[in-house]
């Protein structure tokens, strides 16, 4: 399935999160936090200005972010959890 987001809006994929410890422990799902990171799958073309002109977005497709704990709407494709958030729930792009 294709999706295309719209104005400022960004589809994100949530990046697994460590499976152990920095000290060689196994974390059990049960008690592991959803992962705050994530990779751009698709960006809308941006926020219409007053003006109106888009302002285009910081981001771009394949980057990969932080992103607010409870940040944007989650949603299935093709059987893979996405979110679907607006730019401004992401916090910083990873370089």
């Amino acid at each position: 399935m294709n999706l295309k987001p719209l104005n400022d809006r960004v589809l994100v994929k949530r990046l697994e999160s460590e499976e152990k410890t920095a000290g060689g422990l196994f974390i059990p799902d049960t008690a592991k936090e959803k992962p705050s990171k994530g990779e751009v799958i698709a960006a809308g073309p941006g926020k219409l200005a007053d003006d109106g002109k888009r302002a285009p977005l910081a981001v771009k497709k394949g980057d990969t972010v932080l992103f607010n704990k409870y940040a944007g709407t989650e949603i299935k494709i093709d059987g893979v959890d996405h979110l679907v958030m607006r730019e401004d729930d992401i916090l910083a792009v990873i370089e």
